[in-house]
């Protein structure tokens, strides 16, 4: 039982490393958890401990599933044209490219080029959200805009691991009926649980999530599925009932970053090898290339058809080829399946580390929206400009700093 304790105290420590890391450097703490992983697995010789796994495990599916909180179904449904076509193209155009790639010249038998597909098809709705709300953009239209369109591409490797790696048999069937009745309740019922429990001690809405998400979760591992693929849509049918819940978010993410998503990200960091990386740093390079100019092949052009700026076209199609959680989980999952081996994991994840650093660096410091363009919309309110103010002290954007923010100067 001691030792249990000490494993717990190690673990806690390189996340309040990872943390401080952050903080200094302005760095996505997950990006800086990854490295830490990295660092401890390659020079410590640290092997994640079994009550770990579970806690990594909860942390990726309630990060998918305020991710999908995050969505604005309102924009979803008025600008749906838009952010579908968007959203559907930054996925299937990187995804047949890597795949491509990935078995053809790489060599990868197909199931392998597969999950290569699906991680560097992804787009990060965690890292695109937290410079959204950093910089005012997740008040405008464009920055609802780009949520939407980064749900569809997310949703879009959510259903493609579904459906090439689960087994179809009359258990999932089973369970894509209860899957359904679950977001049937979570849209039409739990917005009134929210309500009668409201402000109760309790803190009952979140043990209302947590129960649900535990639940399906079960459910999916038991088909033979991922505990992450109802999640994220559990988050998109509560995400109304959410929306003017800021504060069951926040508590929810407070609590996913404190005890969970750490340990989930460190875990990913174990599995990477720094001598394979050393080995396979040219095929990184190339996959890297291959995601990002895919990414600007199917998004670019439909900024432009929609009457986009240039710099907003740039910046959208930047932020859309952005990669974390969704491309590590994918990854992992790959992995611990047996689909790929670790030299395969090491490229993949370290790609995804590079395209969630490196677009996003770009598009803040060279195509970051004009000023006159990040003013709050108009409200109906009296003093709209209050509420703006509300909004910024609501304690979102700090907790994002200290969360997923990637700051800029």
């Amino acid at each position: 039982m001691q030792a249990t304790w000490f494993s717990a105290a190690s673990w806690m420590w390189l996340a309040l490393l990872a943390g401080v890391l952050a903080r200094l450097s302005g760095v996505s703490v997950s990006l800086v958890e990854i490295g830490v992983g990295i660092l401890a697995g390659n020079f410590l010789a640290l092997q994640p401990p079994q009550w770990m796994d579970f806690l990594a495990g909860f942390g990726s599916i309630i990060l998918t599933f305020l991710a999908g909180a995050e969505v604005d179904p309102l924009v979803l449904r008025k600008k749906a044209k838009e952010s579908i076509s968007i959203g559907v193209a930054s996925f299937l155009v990187p995804f047949l490219a890597a795949l491509a790639y990935a078995h053809y010249v790489a060599g990868w038998d197909v199931h392998a080029a597969q999950i290569a597909g699906i991680a560097l098809s992804t787009t990060s709705v965690a890292v695109v959200y937290a410079v959204m709300v950093e910089t005012g953009l997740n008040r405008t239209e464009i920055g609802k805009l780009i949520l939407a369109a980064c749900f569809v591409t997310d949703l879009g490797t959510v259903l493609a691991l579904g459906v090439l790696f689960a087994r179809p048999d009359w258990k999932m069937l089973g369970f894509a009926g209860v899957t359904v009745l679950a977001l049937a309740v979570a849209t039409h019922l739990y917005p009134k649980a929210f309500r009668y429990f409201r402000d109760h001690i309790a803190q009952l809405e979140g043990k209302v999530v947590a129960a649900t998400l535990f639940t399906l979760g079960g459910l999916a591992v038991g088909v033979g599925s991922e505990a992450v693929l109802p999640a994220y849509l559990l988050g998109l049918a509560m995400a109304t009932a959410l929306s003017d819940r800021a504060d069951v978010l926040h508590k929810l993410r407070s609590t996913a970053f404190l005890l969970l998503t750490p340990f989930y990200f460190m875990k990913a960091g174990l599995y990477v090898s720094l001598p394979a990386l050393a080995m396979s740093l040219a095929m990184v390079v190339i996959f890297l290339a291959v995601k990002i100019c895919c990414k600007f092949v199917g998004v670019w052009p439909l900024t432009w058809a929609f009457g986009f700026e240039r710099r907003e076209g740039m910046y959208t199609t930047l932020l859309m080829s952005t990669g974390l959680t969704f491309g590590t989980i994918s990854s992992l999952f790959g992995l611990q399946h047996g689909i790929i081996d670790r030299s395969q994991y090491t490229i993949l994840v370290t790609v995804v580390i590079l395209s969630a650093v490196v677009p996003t660096l770009i598009a803040q410091a060279f195509f970051r929206p004009r000023p006159a363009r990040l003013q709050p919309p108009k409200a109906e309110s009296e003093n709209p400009a209050r509420e703006w103010d509300a909004f910024t002290q609501a304690g979102l954007v700090a907790e994002n700093e200290e969360g997923m923010a990637i700051r800029t100067p």
